[in-house]
């Protein structure tokens, strides 16, 4: 019975997998956009965490879980004839497969080995893949998501060692468990937080074994240096030499732990209690499975692991709940079931309806026209602006080189009129083109609006037809799409605001015109 309602979850992941929802920016712009402007010929827009003096994110994680597959396509692509480079789209769509990939096999197969009773087992199993979390984010570009694997495998290579599950005169555990923390503290400076408690089962083995701690050093060690061989050479305009490895070298994890311990830094992104993660976050992912945690937790090494990671991350000011998602699969792993038939029946069926619920709106609707319509707007033969107003930051490596003649605008909070002045500046004269149904594409430039149909501010402005000011065509709709930003409590009230937002989910393409004197007009 478990192994038919876990091949059903396999199917449940992959097909949220395929959605096409946008959990955050960060799920592009800190990977995908990255990479893809390196190995494609594609125009990429790298945001601050690249561009600062003091870089804080590395490549070096990037490489092999984005570059490899990206490098690979593009020799498929042209091994088989492709002409110029792979759409966009189609780079983007396998790397969401091989993220479910990456996380169906290794994150499921870690759990399966640390859970040794085979009883909870096989509930832990099923946890996990009936976890919304599981469903979307861990199915995202987050190097969340990635650092989620690192620490499970971490732990289990943790296990191997101190159990001598290795042949005693191998060095083979140890060696590639320095490789592993080496990289997730270059994917996250938050890695070394899963591990402080696991961490010191470690100590009386080696102090046993100091070969094995030599082998561990040793091979972390080389890892460092090639990590920050390839972030010196990504961040130095020029071919870099010995002297920049030895007197200038860039080490994004120092350079990110400096900025997060600035609190005026962290201000920036937001500033939240030290109880954000614990009482808010934690509930936020876990649901139903928060309260087993506090009345009925299985106390194991992957407990520890996961409440030494929510310490230390509840110590920093800006706590998001993707920042918890290693701690998800290490907690769902450690919580006793009800033993009462009828408390269990009701904490499944509350289990299933949470992450029914919680799936649907995080892995379909949540920002989920952003991709698409970028897609869209990447086929556009007149499109020179683009101003997405009230939605995410658009990936811009999704425009397959259309970039080069779109320039793209973000302006998420800008007030309404000021929204209506950049457009007066950038609307193109209406022409008899442009009053035809699709004539317009002939036009040389166009100027578009990309906003989410919940913003009923553009209301009064879009059945204009008049001679006098702007003029909205609608060319695109996507319906599966809302815009939680945008969520007015205290002005409308909660029944409007709901109504307003889920009533009028989707996201909109306008062509935007203007009336121009006849002399103006092209």
């Amino acid at each position: 019975m478990w192994r038919r309602a876990y091949l059903f979850l396999i199917l449940v992941r992959l097909w949220f997998a395929m959605s096409p929802s946008y959990l955050h920016p960060d799920e592009n712009f800190q990977g995908p956009e990255v990479i893809a402007g390196e190995v494609f010929s594609y125009p990429v827009r790298l945001t601050w965490e690249f561009t600062s003096d003091h870089p804080i994110r590395s490549v070096f994680p990037l490489w092999p879980v984005y570059g490899l597959p990206m490098f690979l396509l593009r020799w498929l692509w042209i091994g088989n004839g492709g002409d110029g480079e792979i759409p966009p789209y189609a780079v983007f769509w396998v790397l969401r497969i091989l993220m479910f990939i990456m996380n169906f096999v290794l994150l499921d197969w870690a759990i399966y080995e640390l859970v040794p009773a085979k009883r909870h087992r096989q509930t832990a199993v099923l946890l996990v893949a009936s976890s919304y979390v599981t469903w979307t984010y861990q199915t995202h570009t987050f190097s969340n998501s990635v650092e989620t694997v690192v620490v499970a495998w971490s732990l289990v290579l943790i296990d191997r060692i101190v159990a001598g599950r290795q042949d005693r005169a191998s060095l083979l555990a140890p060696t590639v468990l320095g490789i592993v923390v080496v990289f997730g503290i270059f994917n996250r400076i938050t890695f070394p937080a899963f591990l402080l408690i696991p961490g010191l089962r470690l100590i009386p083995y080696f102090l046993n074994k100091p070969l094995s701690f030599a082998a561990m050093a040793l091979s972390g060690l080389m890892t460092t240096i090639v990590a920050i061989a390839f972030d010196t050479a990504f961040y130095t305009p020029h071919q870099i030499s010995w002297g920049d490895l030895l007197f200038r070298p860039v080490i994004t994890p120092l350079n990110n732990l400096m900025y997060n311990m600035s609190p005026a830094n962290l201000a920036e992104h937001g500033l939240h209690p030290w109880y954000q993660h614990l009482l808010g976050n934690i509930p936020l992912l876990i649901g139903p499975a928060a309260a087993l945690l506090f009345l009925q937790p299985h106390f194991s090494l992957r407990l520890y692991s996961a409440v030494s990671g929510i310490f230390v991350l509840s110590i920093f000011q800006h706590q998001e709940a993707r920042f918890l998602l290693p701690t998800i699969p290490l907690i769902l792993s450690s919580v006793q079931l009800p033993r009462n038939p009828r408390l269990l029946n009701t904490w499944v069926a509350a289990w299933i309806a949470f992450n029914t619920v919680l799936g649907i709106l995080m892995g379909v609707y949540h920002q989920g026209g952003v991709v698409p319509t970028q897609i869209f707007m990447s086929r556009q033969p007149d499109a020179t602006q683009a101003i997405w107003w009230k939605t995410y930051s658009p990936p811009i490596w999704l425009l397959n080189g259309k970039n080069e003649v779109l320039q793209t605008r973000d302006v998420m909070g800008l007030p309404g009129d000021r929204l209506m002045e950049q457009l007066a500046e950038l609307a193109t004269c209406d022409t008899p083109a442009d009053r035809r149904n699709s004539e317009f594409l002939k036009e040389k430039n166009g100027t578009y609006l990309i906003a989410p149909l919940s913003a009923t501010w553009l209301d009064p402005y879009l059945p204009n037809k008049g001679l006098e000011g702007l003029r909205f065509r609608e060319v695109w709709r996507y319906r599966q799409h809302l815009n939680l930003d945008d969520l007015d409590w205290g002005e409308d009230g909660v029944w409007n605001t709901l109504s307003r937002v889920i009533g009028r989910r989707g996201i909109a393409a306008w062509r935007v015109t203007k009336s121009c004197p006849d002399k103006a007009k092209r």
